[in-house]
């Protein structure tokens, strides 16, 4: 199966180099640009497989060497480089299964979260904006751009929902994996007597969907602008600035009203949108992808975690990978990393199975 897709790799680069070297293929510059991305993407691969294959006929000969009637000094020393060989192809192998693993088209580009208070009342709310300054945080760190998006702000600071975007090289494949339920253990503010709570906040991550990944009719469009208001019924401003938009087809709502201006409010709704609508048509074409926002979110319920963070142990947990950290200070401040190597490493792993020899 590990040759059968090696080979496959082969026969495709050699027919994009033939293709490459076709006046009439590379004309058209926008099929040349495929081309040219194409056996880029390959290169690294074919490079790879032509040093697997010399190693391995390599070790076959001396093995037949060895197998033939010679001197034993001779044949101790072929058997000490075959041994040398063995392990170059073992490492060769392991990095071939590594180019072999299929990248993920959305890696490249932006992302939007969405981060929701589930079960836990105020502390909840309080968690998903310390949770929305951790991601914050993580941003700054990366050189990476942050910009709320949509809000609904609690009374004592938290958040009911928040919806931002982070643009940065790379942001979705550091990011991709944070979806799911977040739990958090401590002692609340509003606490009097001292009792841990137990609260959870879901977070949802997206690919952000460019205009050219997406067209949206018009006519599929309902818009609906209102008066935004802030908590407690505070008004923010005295003009119908908020919008909602409505998609039609899929019946999928979308409100902003953090702005003053209803032209960017509803250039916001739309981004989200249209983001909400790539992941339902990736979902559609692909079965397989298996962060889709339902089993991202679940239910909000405490018991259905991906991370927990324990204040009064200073730990931060994520159950998918069994990896704790007693870091929790420095994973708030945006000290992210451990964790997210460490899902990237098990997402790895668990790709490469696919890849048996």
């Amino acid at each position: 199966m590990f040759d059968d897709k090696l080979r496959q790799v082969e026969a495709k680069f050699a027919k994009i180099e033939q293709s490459l070297g076709d006046p009439e293929q590379i004309a058209d510059s926008r099929n040349l640009l495929q081309l040219t991305k194409t056996h880029a993407e390959l290169l690294p691969i074919i490079t790879t497989y032509q040093e697997f294959k010399k190693y391995r006929q390599e070790l076959e000969d001396i093995r037949a060497m060895v197998a033939d009637e010679i001197e034993e000094e001779l044949r101790q020393l072929a058997m000490e480089e075959a041994q040398v060989l063995a392990e170059e192809l073992n490492q060769l192998e392991t990095q071939l299964k590594m180019l072999l693993i299929p990248k993920d088209p959305n890696d490249a580009k932006n992302v939007i979260i969405e981060i929701r208070a589930g079960t836990g009342g105020e502390e909840a709310g309080l968690f998903a904006a310390e949770l929305f300054r951790t991601y914050s945080r993580f941003a700054e760190k990366k050189n990476w751009r942050t910009e709320i998006l949509s809000s609904n702000a609690t009374g004592l600071k938290g958040f009911k929902e928040v919806v931002f975007s982070v643009e940065g090289d790379g942001a979705y494949s550091q990011l991709k994996f944070e979806g799911g339920t977040h739990r958090v253990q401590r002692v609340p503010a509003t606490e009097t007597s001292g009792r841990i709570h137990t609260s959870a906040v879901t977070v949802a991550v997206l690919p952000e969907a460019e205009e050219v990944d997406i067209e949206i009719d018009s006519s599929d469009l309902r818009i609906d602008t209102y008066r935004s208001s802030g908590p407690g019924g505070q008004s923010v401003n005295t003009t119908d600035s908020a919008v909602r938009i409505t998609h039609l087809p899929t019946n999928l709502v979308v409100s902003c009203q953090d702005e003053k201006s209803q032209h960017k409010n509803k250039a916001k709704a739309m981004k989200i949108l249209r983001s909400r609508l790539l992941e339902q048509v990736q979902e559609e074409q692909d079965a397989e992808r298996a962060k889709t926002r339902k089993t991202m979110v679940g239910s909000g319920d405490r018991s259905e975690k991906v991370r927990t963070y324990n204040f009064p142990q200073g730990r931060v947990t994520d159950h998918r990978i069994n990896l704790t950290l007693y870091k929790l200070d420095a994973a708030l401040a945006g000290e992210l990393g451990e964790l997210i190597e460490g899902l990237i490493a098990a997402d790895g792993v668990e790709k490469l199975k696919s890849l048996s020899v």
